[in-house]
């Protein structure tokens, strides 16, 4: 263990553990702190002393950590979503932010298509009835022959996309950021989004991030013009999701089902979502597979170690590639 006061190479901040991470010890040491996230003082003591900082999503990255972290030279982020993280105060202060984007693509979409197919099969459902005596032969429906929409058409919904279209349905998306030619190489037809929710997806799938732009994209409008058979999964980020319009569709039957492994506010508090019998819930783990946690922390060893070697980090998200201190 570490002097109180000694740089430390590696600090990681949240639970967050594996062989690559154990390889990296021997020659790198780290300072594990599963719990610091919790703890502002304690994350910004240890932030001080650290020249690489692992965290996962808990751990707020905001620019009044970063400019008390003088030696730090890398943030490694255990996932693929940033909205923890300042980037672009990173990026001023010559920090390198290295992310896995796409090392849980195939983790997400199979985690997406188990969600529809359970929606639509109303599987937890029936396990339920079954376990307490039950035996509802009440017939499900099939994927196949139906669309599939996309909000997002990144890594983890052209994943979703290319699992969906082995079932036999087609798939539609929005997304204003992505190329319609190189989707449609992928079988991908982009859309506006009055055009894709309106009559079209059968299943919606959210990949978002939250921004100011996306929060409660999904809310009352949206939801009002979904087909009421369809289904939504959210595998994005919670904050897309209008929890409450959510609640109120479900309820009255403006959607068939909702399947979310993400929240407004993680971990939630039980509410209207909880009691709903057409609502599968999983916590947070559509990316969190044994299989994406050794390609993420493969990653982030091998771009640790570059940072650290004042080599540039293939898998660095920002402007900055090579840490300038």
């Amino acid at each position: 263990m570490s002097d109180i006061n000694e740089l430390v190479d590696v600090v990681v901040t949240e639970d967050v553990w594996g062989l690559a991470l154990e390889e990296l010890d021997a020659s790198r040491p780290i300072l594990r702190a599963p719990h610091a996230w919790q703890d502002r003082e304690k994350l910004f003591e240890l932030g001080s002393r650290a020249r690489a900082l692992v965290v996962r999503n808990r751990t707020q990255v905001d620019r009044h950590l970063i400019q008390a972290c003088p030696s730090l030279k890398v943030i490694a982020r255990a996932g693929v979503g940033l909205d923890n993280i300042d980037v672009s105060a990173a990026d001023e202060a010559g920090i390198v932010v290295v992310a896995p984007l796409g090392a849980n693509a195939i983790s997400v979409a199979e985690h997406t298509l188990g969600l529809a197919l359970s929606a639509m099969r109303r599987t937890v459902e029936l396990d339920v009835d079954c376990r307490a005596g039950g035996w509802s032969r009440t017939p499900g429906r099939e994927l196949h022959g139906r669309v599939w929409g996309l909000l997002g058409a990144g890594a983890t919904g052209r994943a979703s996309a290319r699992l969906a279209r082995s079932l036999g349905m087609s798939v539609v998306a929005y997304d204003p950021f992505a190329d319609a030619r190189r989707l449609a190489e992928e079988g991908i037809e982009l859309l506006e989004l009055p055009a894709l929710v309106a009559g079209q997806a059968d299943v919606l799938s959210c990949h978002l991030p939250a921004t100011r732009g996306t929060r409660h994209l999904i809310g009352t409008e949206l939801l009002a013009v979904m087909k009421p058979t369809s289904v939504l999964v959210n595998v994005g980020r919670g904050e897309v999701v209008d929890e409450n319009a959510l609640a109120a569709a479900l309820e009255t039957g403006q959607i068939a089902a909702a399947a979310l492994d993400v929240r407004e506010v993680e971990p939630p508090s039980p509410g209207r979502l909880e009691q709903l019998p057409n609502v599968i819930l999983t916590p947070h783990i559509a990316g969190i597979t044994t299989d994406s946690q050794e390609r993420i922390l493969e990653i982030l060893a091998q771009n640790i170690t570059a940072v650290l070697d004042n080599r540039s980090a293939p898998a660095a998200v920002g402007s900055v590639r090579e840490a300038r201190r």
